[in-house]
């Protein structure tokens, strides 16, 4: 499994934790930046990692201060579907009923233990196989096409 990872300033802590945390469990990780704590615009952070999960079909973690930002901007590109979760709950959530490709956190609203549990859970669910399940994400991928 290959995770590309990315954050902006408000993330970046949090990101470095989680990056340590999968090594440690041997996953590959590709990090999208950013590199430091200066600030820089999410979007920037949000979009790269967006756009290399679209091209790699891997799975992604964005963080920024609250996951608010970097889950908006990831969810402008076609194929994204970014989930910001806040417990292990809405992370199976939205693998199993909403087959999310990204996951974004908040530095700001989540304990570096919580934010370990909450992508251990992300990782492990698979999405639904179940009709209705599909039914409806292939209607959120349908959504903005013939506007």
């Amino acid at each position: 499994m290959k995770v590309i990872i990315g954050s902006d300033h408000g993330g970046y802590g949090l990101k470095e934790k989680l990056k340590e945390y999968l090594a440690s469990k041997g996953i590959d990780l590709e990090d999208m930046g950013t590199n430091s704590e200066e600030s820089c615009d999410y979007p920037d952070y949000a979009a790269k990692a967006a756009k290399k999960v679209q091209e790699t079909g891997n799975t992604g973690i964005l963080v920024c201060g609250t996951g608010i930002g970097m889950s908006m901007a990831a969810n402008k590109f076609k194929g994204i579907r970014a989930a910001l979760c806040y417990d292990e709950y809405t992370a199976r959530m939205a693998r199993e009923h909403n087959d999310a490709n990204i996951l974004c956190l908040g530095e700001r609203t989540t304990k570096d233990e919580d934010a370990k549990k909450i992508v251990d859970v992300f990782l492990a669910t698979d999405s639904s196989k179940e009709e209705r399940h599909k039914r409806r994400v292939n209607k959120i991928s349908d959504i903005g096409l013939d506007s």
